[in-house]
């Protein structure tokens, strides 16, 4: 007796079609896996055994032997739990085979015969549509599988109302999408005093997914400043917010089923590590610049965070992607996003205050911001200095504008940009030009040109920071209505660049 059932092995963001494989044949009674399972996919002999025993099924004494094909194709996770069970409960005529071939199916087994929430229920789901079938999982993950919408899900409870559905006794309802998980409060941008250099600053960025570098003393507000750029961004569009969750549904950080329309935020201590931040470890999983895709990623004190993990950033920045590559998996996962850095001026912090003059200057700030590299610097579009704030300026009345009304123009910006993109895959912001599309959409006018050539020749600009300056100035531009790229754009972008810490 020989049952076939579905399932899906996760190699990134992708899931790979897994055929569960069941035969029971006469000989010693025996329960393998076979197919490179790990240790989680091993111990689902035992979890099966006894969640069918809570439900009085009896295993007969013949040999079973469970084939996960591609054998080659390394398996991991507890999910495979009941796919393991459904392909047994066919073999055995339990459940019609034909319903078990036509499903996708993953959950983990509890010992009473519970199915146990997994992680991974989203792109299962878009693996299920892609192959016409309808997915099984448990009730807890249905409503973050339902979000696909172009595949059947199915949430149970137990492995007992798996089984009263296939055999028609008691049809399960397909599963609905959770609801839209609200966005978090996030601070405003009116409880900044001063500092509006570094406002516009985030400004641009926000509305063109340029990256930021920071520089000030301590208490200066460069954190402060950085927390409030969530509440800038437009909400994700509903294609960045799918493939945003799939990451997140990988990790676990799913919710209730809700998928979020905020832009995530990340912000990972100077102590994690390269695997932490890039991401690997057991699986190859995905590391922050992963979860910040589409979103922001913030380094505080950057210079202290260990110099390997910061020139690992170096291609992900460039590309949008990362191959996590280890000896046991290759794994490419998305990483867009937005780089924030923060720094102090120097090890003390204090190097640019006359008052609390540092004794070691200039050699303290060259050595602290040293240990970022050339290559690395050269990457940030915007490098802003964030003076102190005085005391005085504490007690000053709230700015006019808050993140709501700079929301409202890096919105129409980024509108903008989505129009002129519309025809180019994979461009989806003025950070994102290449080549022909920097001479189509960004080129100056003829003031700006030489303004631009001169300043390439006096501060030697490299080829990188000659283009990232014209993306600056189309973004400045686009902030200003979408007009052509004048010289008054080109300014505030070498402002921006040259002349800066």
């Amino acid at each position: 007796m020989v049952a076939h059932a579905y399932t899906v092995a996760f190699e990134g963001v992708e899931a790979r079609s897994v055929e569960v494989q069941c035969a029971v044949t006469p000989g010693l009674p025996a329960f393998s896996i076979v197919g490179l399972p790990d240790k989680a996919v091993s111990e689902a002999r035992d979890r099966v055994r006894a969640a069918l025993s809570a439900l009085s099924i009896a295993l007969p004494s013949k040999r079973i032997t469970i084939n996960l094909s591609p054998a080659d194709l390394p398996k991991e996770g507890s999910h495979f739990d009941l796919p393991i069970a459904l392909g047994l409960l066919a073999a055995l005529d339990i459940v019609p085979k034909d319903a078990v071939e036509g499903t996708v199916a993953l959950g983990e087994l509890a010992l009473d015969g519970a199915l146990v929430p997994v992680i991974g229920a989203l792109p299962a789901a878009m693996a299920a549509a892609e192959e016409d079938r309808a997915l099984l999982c448990p009730r807890a993950s249905g409503s973050e599988a339902a979000w696909v919408g172009a595949a059947q899900v199915i949430g149970a409870d137990s492995l007992a109302d798996v089984i009263r559905h296939f055999t028609g006794q008691s049809p399960l309802a397909p599963s609905e999408p959770g609801d839209t998980t609200p966005a978090r409060d996030t601070p405003d941008l009116r409880d900044v005093r001063g500092q509006e250099r570094a406002k516009r600053a985030l400004e641009i960025a926000a509305a063109g997914r340029h990256h930021l570098f920071l520089v000030g003393p301590p208490g200066s507000g460069k954190s402060m400043l950085a927390s409030r750029l969530p509440g800038v961004l437009p909400e994700l569009t509903a294609a960045e917010a799918l493939e945003t969750s799939m990451i997140h549904s990988l990790s676990g950080l799913l919710r209730d089923g809700g998928i979020s329309r905020a832009r995530p935020y990340r912000e990972p201590h100077h102590t994690a590590s390269m695997a932490a931040i890039v991401g690997g470890g057991r699986g190859a999983k995905p590391g922050e610049i992963s979860l910040a895709h589409n979103g922001v990623l913030f380094l505080d004190e950057v210079p202290e965070f260990p110099r390997a993990v910061l020139e690992t950033l170096r291609q992900p920045i460039e590309t949008g992607r990362v191959m996590v590559a280890r000896a046991n998996a290759h794994v490419s996962y998305p990483c867009r996003f937005m780089l924030v850095a923060a720094a102090n001026p120097c090890k003390c912090g204090y190097l640019t205050d006359a008052g609390r003059a540092c004794n070691r200057a200039p050699i303290c700030g060259e050595d602290y911001l040293g240990r970022i590299s050339g290559p690395l610097m050269d990457r940030f579009d915007l490098r802003v200095d964030v003076p102190p704030v005085a005391f005085t300026d504490l007690e000053l009345p709230p700015a006019d504008e808050g993140s709501a009304e700079v929301r409202a123009r890096v919105s129409a910006a980024r509108d903008l940009q989505s129009a002129r993109f519309a025809d180019h895959d994979g461009v989806l912001t003025n950070a994102d030009m290449q080549g022909p599309l920097m001479d189509a959409f960004a080129r100056p006018d003829a003031d700006g040109k030489a303004l631009l050539l001169k300043a390439a020749d006096r501060f030697g600009l490299s080829a990188r920071g000659y283009h990232r300056v014209m993306r600056v100035a189309r973004t400045i531009a686009d902030l200003s209505g979408g007009g052509p790229v004048l010289r008054a754009h080109i300014a505030e972008a070498l402002s921006f660049r040259v002349g800066q810490t």
